[in-house]
């Protein structure tokens, strides 16, 4: 029932609860993107979503304009603190994850969840393996079981089993929790880049 449902209804009032706060955000943020290189205020990334339909995923531009796409080994986004296609102001914002606010806009949309895998790029679907596919049965989320405990310090592989291991113990409880070690990571500044190791 929750998952189907309740769910759904959970996502949308928190959306709106947050919606004025994140109006005020957008109020402040929007014009130091913009003035720092002329640029766009939001990057829009095309993202498979619920069942591989694919759509725009909102976020604030956080990097210089026509800043080249550079990835891991394993395909995931690179990011490093030093990372010089980012703005100043977009050290901050991926620092604090605020870059990802706009996403309430996807969740009132019905594109997204608040809780629930991270939205993969459109061609990864071709590089799916056994049950990774069971990721996209579910709508994808601005925060997840693998960004609450491990953000981006681990490998694509390893996101993909703890989306996997989420979609198979969706739950109220398991949600919540979530959440709260989502707020505890942006706020301690853990695991926001991945590991030179």
């Amino acid at each position: 029932m929750y998952r189907h449902f309740f769910k759904r209804l959970f996502d949308l009032v928190l959306a709106l609860i947050a919606l004025p706060f994140w109006l005020i955000i957008l109020i402040i943020v929007s014009p130091i993107i913009y003035f720092q290189d002329n640029g766009s205020i939001f990057y829009n990334a095309s993202r498979l979503g619920k069942n591989g339909k694919i759509f725009k995923m909102y976020k604030f531009r956080s990097m210089k304009m026509s800043a080249p796409d550079i990835r891991n080994e394993d395909g995931s986004t690179f990011n490093s603190e030093d990372d010089p296609r980012l703005t100043k102001i977009g050290k901050i914002l991926r620092k604090t994850s605020l870059d990802e606010t706009p996403q309430l806009l996807n969740i009132i949309k019905g594109e997204m969840s608040i809780i629930g895998p991270r939205p993969d790029l459109p061609e990864a679907i071709n590089i799916y393996q056994g049950d990774e596919r069971l990721k996209i049965s579910v709508r994808p989320g601005v925060t997840g079981y693998s960004q609450a405990y491990y953000r981006n310090s681990i490998s694509a592989k390893d996101k993909f089993a703890n989306d996997i291991y989420y979609v198979n113990h969706i739950s109220l409880l398991l949600d919540l929790k979530i959440i709260i070690k989502t707020v505890l990571s942006v706020l301690k500044n853990r695991n926001i880049y991945v590991s030179a190791d």
